[in-house]
C-alpha cells in the first residue's frame, strides 16, 4: 500500500518533467542578461505547489501518521488489513524493522552470537527466525542503556511436532540428547553476563518423560553457576502429564512459561494434533495450584491465524482463571512458504485494547505490540520487578523429594 501511494506521487512529478520539456524547446528557453538559461520556472512552480497540497491535506493517507492514527468512532479491529493473499500485499508500516546496525555497532549481539556458536547451543531466536533478535541480543547497543537477552533452546534444533506457525525443524527420530548440555548451557549463560534468561525447549515425543528430567537439570546448573540470574523457562505440555510439570515447576526457575499461541476454535488447525486449548490451560492451572501462587505463570497469544475479536477475549479469560499473571500478544508473521499464511495484519491500535483489556482483567503483565514475542525483552524488565518484591517475601518451597529428576529415556 505505502509503496503504491509513494510511485503514485511520484508520476506527477516525472509527468510534469515531460511536459516542461515539450512546452520549452531549447531555443525558447528564457535566458538572462549574460545568455545563460534561466532555472526551469515550471518545475519549481509545480513543485512548490505539490509540497503545498501535502502540507495542507487533511486525509490522514498521505503520511505514516495516517495509517497508524485511527479515525474516531473507528474500532481497532476494524482497522486491521486483510484478508489477505500472498503476495498481493506488503507489510504495513508498523511491521517494517529499522536497518541492523554494522558489526563494530554491536558488540553485545555478536558476543552473544560467536557463545552459542563456540558452545554449539541453539537458540530459539534464530531457529525461529525471530524478528527481533537484533534488539533483544543487542541489549540496547545503540543507545547503550538497556540489558541483552537471549532464548536459549535445549534438547536440540529437531522438534518432534509440526506446529504450522513455526520454523523449527521437525524430525520424528531426533539426535540423542546431548549430556553435557547443562553445563554448556551454564557456562554460555556465564558468558553472557546477563540478569534475565528464557531457557525453551523442543518438544521430545520421543523420550518417556518428554525431556523433563533434562530441563530440570539444565535450570539447575544455569542457576548454580549463576544464582542471581532471573530465569524462565518456556516449556512444552510433557504430554499433559502433570507428575512432569511438576518436577519442572519444582525446580529453581523463577517464571513458568507455557503458549496457547491461539483461541481454541483455530487450535487444531494451527498447533500439531498432540497439543490442545484446553491440555495448555490444565497445565497452567496445575502449575499455579502446586506452587500455591509462589510461581509467576506466563504464555502468549498470536493475532493474525483467522481468530475473532470475542473469540481472543474469551482466551484472555481463559488464561486469567487458570491463573496465569503475565501475558503476551503479537502479529504472526509467516516465516516460510511452508507454514501457515497470515490472515490479517492485526492494527497497533488493536494491540493496545488488548493490553488495556488483560490488565483489567487482573493480568500483573501484558506486552502487547505487532513485533511482540512471547521472549520479548521489553517485558522482561517489569517481570523482574515483580519477582525482586516476591524475594522480600519468603515463599513456600514448591520442592518435593518425589520430583529428582531421573534420566530421561
Amino acid at each position: 500500500m505505502f509503496q503504491r501511494w509513494s510511485f503514485a506521487l511520484c508520476r506527477p512529478i516525472v509527468a510534469a518533467a515531460q511536459v516542461s520539456q515539450q512546452q520549452v524547446p531549447p531555443s525558447e528557453e528564457p535566458r538572462n542578461e549574460s545568455g545563460a538559461a534561466n532555472p526551469p520556472l515550471v518545475k519549481e512552480e509545480f513543485l512548490r505547489q505539490f509540497r503545498e497540497r501535502l502540507a495542507n491535506d487533511k486525509t490522514g493517507r498521505n503520511s505514516l501518521e495516517g495509517f497508524l492514527d485511527l479515525p474516531e468512532n473507528l474500532p481497532p479491529t476494524a482497522a486491521s488489513i486483510g484478508p489477505l493473499k500472498r503476495g498481493k500485499e506488503p507489510l504495513p508500516p508498523w511491521l517494517k524493522l529499522k536497518v541492523p546496525m554494522g558489526a563494530s555497532r554491536q558488540p553485545r549481539f555478536n558476543k552473544i552470537r560467536r557463545n552459542m556458536r563456540e558452545k554449539r547451543l541453539a537458540t530459539v531466536c534464530e531457529e525461529a527466525k525471530c524478528p527481533n533478535i537484533g534488539e533483544c541480543w543487542g541489549g540496547g547497543d545503540e543507545e547503550g542503556d538497556g540489558t541483552a537477552t537471549a532464548t536459549i533452546m535445549v534438547m536440540g534444533a529437531h522438534c518432534t511436532r509440526g506446529c504450522r506457525f513455526c520454523s523449527v525443524m521437525t524430525s520424528r527420530t531426533p539426535p540423542p540428547l546431548d549430556p553435557e548440555e547443562p553445563r554448556k548451557t551454564a557456562d554460555a549463560v556465564a558468558d553472557m553476563g546477563v540478569e534475565y534468561i528464557v531457557m525453551t525447549m523442543v518438544d521430545r515425543d520421543d523420550l518417556a518423560d518428554g525431556g523433563a528430567a533434562h530441563v530440570v537439570r539444565c535450570v539447575t546448573a544455569v542457576k548454580e553457576r549463576n544464582p542471581g540470574l532471573l530465569l524462565e523457562a518456556l516449556v512444552g505440555d510433557f504430554h499433559g502429564d502433570l507428575k512432569l510439570v511438576e518436577m519442572v515447576a519444582g525446580s529453581p526457575l523463577n517464571v513458568y512459561a507455557h503458549n496457547i499461541e491461539c483461541v481454541e476454535r483455530i487450535t487444531p488447525n494451527v498447533r500439531d494434533r498432540r497439543a490442545s486449548y484446553r491440555q495448555s490451560l490444565k497445565v497452567l492451572e496445575h502449575v499455579n495450584n502446586f506452587t500455591k501462587g509462589a510461581m509467576l505463570t506466563k504464555s502468549s497469544i498470536m493475532l493474525g491465524l483467522g481468530e475473532k475479536e470475542e473469540e481472543v477475549r474469551q482466551t484472555l479469560r481463559d488464561l486469567r482463571t487458570a491463573g496465569v499473571s503475565a501475558v503476551t500478544l503479537g502479529q504472526y508473521l509467516q516465516p516460510s512458504r511452508t507454514r501457515l499464511k497470515v490472515s490479517r495484519y492485526a492494527h497497533p491500535k488493536e494491540f493496545e485494547m488488548w493490553e488495556k483489556e488483560a490488565l483489567d482483567m487482573g493480568f500483573l503483565y501484558c506486552a502487547s505490540g505487532p513485533m511482540v514475542r512471547s521472549s520479548y525483552r521489553a517485558g522482561e524488565y517489569y517481570i523482574k520487578n515483580i519477582l525482586k518484591q516476591r524475594e522480600t517475601v519468603e515463599a513456600p518451597s514448591v520442592s518435593d523429594g518425589g520430583n529428582e529428576p531421573k534420566d530421561s529415556e
